[in-house]
């Protein structure tokens, strides 16, 4: 049974019978188009203090993480089911250390910033690259802290296209 959606429906990968369907992004201009997302992983003090050092056993935590999010931007349109695959121009992956041994509160913060000019934007392509890099630092540092939690995945600013500039609140 299919339910028809009303027709001035925001969900773009609906048609108007309400099944599911890849946007028809051929009509509109290529564009430049920029996406800003962020992410980040919160962990024991002494699981930061081994990322700091360099001395975790699988090596660079966030250069191999940092390299995982260009790949996954990259490799966006493989895993989310109606995203287009797109030609990006850069992907660029900052990471941030904060917290202190007495503290009790420490983390890595993921930003992540995608390019491209294409007649459809970057945001997913952005928000894949934290999420996988956040991912691959758990990875390497499980053995040491099971108990890493990822939180606060969200997208900062997008600019371009005719949806026009978002910054988050806040």
């Amino acid at each position: 049974m299919t339910t028809s959606l009303p027709p001035s429906s925001p969900l773009t990968h609906f048609d108007a019978l309400g099944q599911a369907h890849m946007v028809d992004v051929g009509g509109k201009p290529a564009t430049h188009r920029v996406a800003v997302a962020t992410g980040r992983i919160e962990m024991q003090p002494a699981t930061l203090a081994l990322i700091r050092s360099g001395t975790a056993k699988k090596g660079d935590v966030l250069g191999i993480a940092r390299v995982a999010g260009i790949m996954a931007a990259k490799k966006t349109s493989d895993l989310i089911p109606l995203c287009h695959p797109l030609a990006l121009s850069r992907v660029a992956i900052e990471f941030e250390t904060n917290g202190a041994q007495d503290s009790g509160l420490s983390a890595v913060s993921c930003i992540a910033t995608v390019e491209t000019t294409a007649p459809t934007g970057v945001e997913m392509e952005a928000l894949t690259a934290v999420q996988i890099a956040l991912l691959t630092i758990y990875d390497m540092c499980k053995a040491a802290d099971r108990g890493m939690v990822i939180t606060g995945v969200r997208l900062l600013e997008k600019r371009g296209g005719k949806s026009g500039h978002f910054t988050a609140a806040g």
